[in-house]
């Protein structure tokens, strides 16, 4: 058994050790013009070689040319610095347009009647968010809400599953509409909010990064400890503005809302906020007014 494996293997070797010889040959005189002795050795040592190459060729230049900070974790601090500082102009840029359009509004129901001319203190005040009187409260939104504080009068149920925070004011992470709810049968521990691309997610409340990461699932995340055992998690973000052990303000930017080419409701851009209390997950309804 031994000589038959030890045979197998010297033919094996000596075949791929054999050299084929490849000619030029002159068609009228039948000289040998241009000579090759190779083995199919030397061409898998030549490919391996050739291909070691160009991933080294490919590697210097992905490290030392600006490509390296299309690569998530690897964009230098000044391009980063670039990029957020881009992103809080267009996000005052957004605020201007919006200030412009409530003015504009506001114009348009003095004109129309809606709002009388005299109510109007200063013009810094059609800048500001339109009064109840703007929108006048219907019968059944009258009715609706009526319904739902008298339905929930000896609701004790929210009462008892939110913890004591007497003086804690959560911030919103991010302007938006909740397209999917806290579930915990679903295994669905926070909401999703649908929000603007590039839209800066704010920080709930005072604390300490304790994670700023790329994940496949969940694309960027960030995680924030904040005070009285509370931890804030904020998944498929587009672009983190912090990392690990940094110290964060309520309500400054920490993350940009991303982008997505995809129209369906489960890709469009949004974020998933979680909120949890000495290690189990709450529902952040209950401390975020979305």
């Amino acid at each position: 058994m031994t000589k038959t494996k030890n045979k197998r293997y010297k033919i094996f070797w000596n075949n791929i050790k054999f050299k084929y010889k490849f000619s030029i040959i002159n068609e009228n005189t039948l000289e040998e013009v241009w000579g090759l002795r190779i083995s199919k050795l030397n061409g898998i040592s030549v490919l391996l070689f050739v291909l070691l190459l160009l991933f080294g060729i490919a590697a210097v230049i992905i490290a030392y040319t600006p490509l390296r900070n299309y690569l998530p974790g690897y964009m230098n601090s000044e391009v980063r610095g670039l990029v957020v500082d881009n992103m809080l102009r267009v996000d005052s840029l957004q605020k201007a347009l919006s200030r412009q359009n409530m003015y504009i509004m506001n114009i348009q129901d003095i004109f129309r009647g809606a709002v009388r001319a005299d109510t109007v203190t200063s013009i810094d005040s059609l800048t500001n968010l339109r009064a109840d009187t703007l929108m006048r409260r219907t019968e059944r939104e009258a009715e609706f809400r009526r319904q739902y504080e008298e339905a929930e009068k000896y609701n004790l149920t929210s009462l008892s599953e939110r913890p004591d925070v007497e003086g804690v004011i959560f911030y919103r992470p991010i302007r938006g509409v909740i397209t999917e709810q806290y579930d915990v049968e679903k295994k669905h521990y926070g909401v999703d909010v649908a929000a603007v691309p590039g839209e800066s997610i704010l920080a709930t409340l005072d604390g300490v990064v304790l994670l700023s990461n790329y994940t496949a699932e969940d694309k960027y995340v960030i995680e924030v400890l904040h005070a009285q055992d509370f931890i804030s998690v904020y998944k498929h973000c587009g672009s983190l503005m912090k990392r690990q052990g940094d110290d964060v303000r309520a309500g400054e930017s920490i993350a940009l809302v991303g982008t997505s080419e995809k129209q369906d409701e489960v890709d469009a851009p949004h974020i998933h906020f979680e909120l949890w209390h000495k290690g189990r997950a709450v529902n952040p309804e209950l401390y975020v007014v979305f």
